[in-house]
């Protein structure tokens, strides 16, 4: 089955697509990553749509604008996935996150917008999306949605292993065994670095690419001490946060707090530093012996660098090294979630995400015919094989 998945992340910079060939071999599921694509989003969306995120004031119609121009966003993403690639039997659009409602320890809803009956319309494939909701109906967080992928493809290593996404929120996935697992958000990693670098005209590209600011710089232990003082740490797993908490405004509070003025570059170390000691905390209280990790940050070589320095009896690899290129890894992930949701199974590992039980994830739009699916299966697979 050809699956299309697709996500725009909390970064907000543009679209990850993976296209994905399953195949099922006994209790193994084999896929074929047969695409992989990132689409920037045009420079006056991305700019909209960051003045509408919280903690910025917005209106229901540039709700309605936004929906509709992120959709139709997507929907070209993947047509010209299909258009190279070749036609897909579903696509699955996790769309774009503008609000995670979090209170104290518990999910109460989510919003992904990007209307899907555009990629239906433009593509003619059917679409599944809405995948994060029924998993929160369920008390669970509706996030890291990626653990039911790292679940699968880490199921053969002997020992304890963490799965790391260091996108605009770290999360992490630590698989002891084929149903020990525990998936939570860390805090922040990209998405404090990534504000500072746009508020203040640092990178015409609004991220620090190659950690190049950062490494020009030099760490405020007195800001960090204070950054690292954030309450949502100390929260027991499993948790999720989001820009709802890691804003520019957030920054700025914990300058004040401090007392301390850092230029760019020393603020840029400190928040990438934010990044090193909260993660490596976690692996290390975990007891994993391999790290293996994906993510817009996976390419800054502080954060990655600084984790290993930080874990010197971890092994610290990356998911290429798995089969899923590092960048488009959460793009697989929904793909995989949709060949879950074709085939009647569960999308989500309860343990992942707090919820009372697994659930059956997303919300279809047919395509330009009827809509068929495959006949159901009877048990998850219990492993993932990757290849290019």
């Amino acid at each position: 089955m050809r699956i299309l998945g697709m996500i725009s992340g909390t970064s907000h910079d543009g679209i990850d697509a993976a296209l994905v060939d399953f195949d099922l071999a006994g209790d193994t599921l084999e896929g074929r990553v047969e695409f992989t694509a990132s689409t920037p989003y045009p420079p006056e969306l991305r700019a909209r749509l960051v003045a509408a995120l919280p903690p910025a004031p917005t209106t229901l119609a540039e709700v309605c604008v936004l929906d509709t121009l992120i959709g139709q966003s997507f929907a070209e993403a993947a047509a010209a996935a299909i258009e190279e690639a070749g036609p897909v039997d579903l696509v699955v659009s996790h769309g774009q996150t503008v609000f995670h409602w979090v209170d104290e320890a518990h999910a109460l809803g989510t919003l992904q917008i990007g209307q899907p009956a555009w990629i239906a319309e433009r593509t003619g494939a059917p679409v599944l999306s809405d995948v994060r909701i029924r998993d929160i109906t369920a008390g669970g967080h509706g996030a890291p949605l990626v653990s039911v992928l790292d679940a699968l493809l880490l199921a053969g290593h002997q020992g304890v292993a963490a799965a790391l996404n260091l996108g605009g929120i770290s999360n992490m996935t630590v698989v002891r065994g084929p149903d020990d697992l525990v998936a939570y958000d860390i805090g922040p990693a990209n998405a404090l670095v990534d504000a500072v670098v746009s508020s203040r005209g640092l990178s015409e590209r609004g991220f620090d690419e190659d950690g190049r600011i950062a490494a020009s710089g030099r760490v405020d232990e007195r800001l960090l001490d204070v950054l690292l003082d954030e309450p949502y740490y100390r929260l027991p797993a499993p948790k999720s946060t989001g820009k709802e908490l890691f804003h520019l405004a957030y920054v700025e509070e914990a300058i004040a707090r401090s007392g301390r003025r850092p230029d760019a570059a020393d603020l840029v170390a400190t928040l990438a530093e934010l990044t090193v000691r909260t993660v490596a905390r976690e692996v290390l209280a975990s007891g994993a012996d391999l790290l293996v990790i994906s993510g817009g940050g996976a390419r800054n070589p502080v954060m990655t660098n600084g984790l290993r320095e930080a874990l010197p009896g971890v092994r610290v690899t990356f998911t290429d090294e798995y089969g899923a290129p590092a960048d488009e890894k959460e793009a697989i992930a929904f793909a995989l979630i949709g060949w879950c949701t074709a085939h009647g199974l569960p999308g989500t590992v309860p343990a992942g995400t707090g919820a009372r039980a697994a659930r059956v994830l997303g919300t279809l739009t047919p395509g330009a015919g009827p809509l068929v699916l495959p006949a159901p299966i009877a048990d998850r697979p219990r492993s993932l094989t990757l290849r290019r």
